[in-house]
């Protein structure tokens, strides 16, 4: 019986937890699965020790705010690596902790899987090579992404990008128009302000302020926003509410919702190409704390930090960061990304875009790995 171990740290991660379970469930029904992770792993089979309502992080000024907790976290980690034996670690994104859990787990003899690997491609070249001494392997999901981990010598494998498995609306497009509150010949604008609390606080204000000049030049808009489950429903309703404009939550099935609105005003991150895969544009908006903005600039190698973007190998969707995110810069783009024919233009981009993501089947290659590692371990 193979006892896989996973490590995914926010929302996004979980996504790809629970649809790695639930694969290697399908191919092994014998297989523990535990760790981290949130209700989608719980969902998909995975018992979760760690839920990652009360993990999820991001930035550096806010990461060393968070220290103890982590440390307590990794120390957590390490207690149920040696009561429980498993035979493989599956780190998935969150690459602050799961980069020093990963250290843990070689120390004590457990292979150890980058899934969502870091993203080194962004960074310096060093960094590729630093995770290359911690890991076994890397699955990775980006073509450029195998490349420059191959480059610094990691044992690495293309999987493709789960997304394309994953991003699936289920429901009849009636009822998901129905569940988006859709009205006919009103156009639907989607926010997403991110599944982090700190996204919550700097973002959906903002965006809800940019609700509000968007209907003062197009009283037909609607809006919406599907709940993350790392947020509670009463803190996006006080903002609602405190900012007097109608926004409609709702609850699951969010790509049935994603695929029937029309423009996403969205905080960068795996949503975005979410979105992209479901054929919705986006703007692309993020703000952080000052200090590691100022910080991030100076580091990283990329001139996009929107994920569709950066797949494209150009921009094709807007990007709004920092003191460009304002109310006026967003209504100005959501506004103009509903014009027919930048939407028109937008969406043959998208198509692009999902194209290069590789073929399905990513995330049950992802599973035959692991189970491979595992069945090697044993």
């Amino acid at each position: 019986m193979a006892k896989i171990m996973i490590s995914a740290g926010e929302a996004s991660g979980d996504v790809h937890a629970a649809a790695l379970t639930r694969e290697i469930l399908k191919l092994d029904p014998t297989a523990e699965v535990y760790g981290m992770g949130g209700d989608g792993m719980r969902t998909a089979g995975g018992e979760v020790l760690f839920d990652i309502k009360d993990h999820g992080v991001m930035g550096l000024v806010e990461i060393i705010r968070k220290l103890p907790a982590l440390f307590k976290l990794r120390s957590d980690f390490a207690e149920v690596m040696d009561k429980r034996r498993p035979d493989c670690l599956v780190t998935i994104d969150y690459p602050g902790f799961n980069m020093r859990l990963a250290k843990v787990a070689r120390a004590k003899g457990i292979p150890v899987i980058s899934f969502i690997a870091p993203s080194a491609w962004a960074w310096r070249k060093g960094r590729a090579k630093n995770v290359a001494k911690l890991v076994n392997k890397v699955a990775a999901i980006f073509p450029f992404e195998y490349e420059v981990y191959k480059e610094a010598g990691a044992d690495v494998e293309f999987m493709g990008h789960p997304l394309v498995d994953i991003v699936k609306p289920s429901l009849p497009v009636a009822e998901a128009i129905a569940k988006a509150g859709k009205h006919e010949g009103r156009p639907l604008v989607l926010l997403l302000p991110g599944s982090r609390l700190q996204e919550i606080q700097r973002l959906l204000p903002t965006m809800l302020d940019a609700a509000k000049l968007m209907v003062k030049v197009n009283p037909a808009l609607e809006f919406v926003m599907p709940r993350a489950g790392t947020i509670p429903r009463a803190m996006l309703e006080e903002e609602i509410n405190r900012a007097g404009i109608h926004v409609q939550i709702t609850e699951g099935n969010n790509y049935d919702v994603i695929g029937v609105a029309d423009v996403a005003l969205a905080a960068s991150g795996t949503v975005t190409l979410e979105a992209a895969l479901c054929g919705l544009p986006s703007v692309i908006v993020y703000k952080t704390a000052p200090l590691t903005a100022f910080i991030i600039r100076r580091l990283l190698n990329i001139p996009d930090i929107g994920l569709p973007n950066i797949v494209a190998g150009r921009r094709v969707l807007p990007e709004l960061l920092q003191e460009d995110a304002t109310p006026d810069k967003m209504a100005a783009e959501v506004l103009h990304l509903l014009e027919p024919a930048a939407h028109a233009q937008a969406l043959a981009d998208l198509d692009d875009v999902k194209k290069r993501l590789g073929e399905p089947g990513a995330v049950r290659r992802v599973a035959e790995l692991t189970l491979r590692v595992a069945g090697e371990k044993a």
